[in-house]
């Protein structure tokens, strides 16, 4: 293992939650924030994140692409409730189950926090929903839930982060769609 890639890969991972936890100030779930993703730091996930670290993109797309999987993103997703892979069951009925408020509000922070990070100067709030809307995976996501997070990041695009994150409007997106 590289010296810079083990610096790099924890910066990266503190720039991130950094960014996790102030959105989720403004979202109104600030312990949520500061709990965000300390799973990064067992050995499962750090090493592998060190191993293929590259500053541009996620260690674990990179280590998919090489071997077919990520034994981080498995421990990850199965630890963290704000990922849509952790509710997904191919064996219940209702394979995508609605993700809890909370959780969702975490996975906007999330997500918007990835592109920040991994986009860098290159991100505009238009960016936001083409980086979402970009990912292959979505199909494993709940579609009223898909639909509270194109909502909130078309505000995104329309009137920028401070304004289209905070709780009020949060809850309303994501009651829109979701019926209790």
């Amino acid at each position: 293992m590289k010296i810079k890639n083990f610096f790099g890969h924890l910066k990266t991972i503190n720039k991130h939650r950094f960014l996790v936890f102030k959105l989720s100030v403004k979202a109104g779930i600030p312990i949520i924030g500061l709990l965000h993703d300390l799973s990064k730091y067992s050995p499962q996930e750090f090493l592998e994140g060190v191993k293929y670290y590259n500053g541009k993109v996620s260690p674990i797309k990179i280590c998919k692409k090489e071997n077919g999987y990520s034994k981080a993103w498995l421990n990850h997703k199965g630890r963290n409730k704000h990922h849509f892979e952790y509710w997904y069951d191919f064996a219940a009925p209702n394979k995508t189950p609605i993700i809890p408020y909370k959780y969702t509000v975490e996975l906007i922070c999330d997500n918007i926090a990835a592109s920040l990070t991994y986009l860098g100067k290159n991100w505009t709030a238009k960016s936001q929903l083409d980086y979402f809307l970009n990912r292959n995976d979505l199909k494993y996501i709940n579609s009223d839930i898909k639909k509270v997070l194109i909502d909130v990041y078309k505000q995104v695009e329309k009137v920028g982060i401070n304004k289209a994150i905070n709780k009020k409007n949060l809850k309303n997106a994501y009651y829109k769609y979701i019926k209790s």
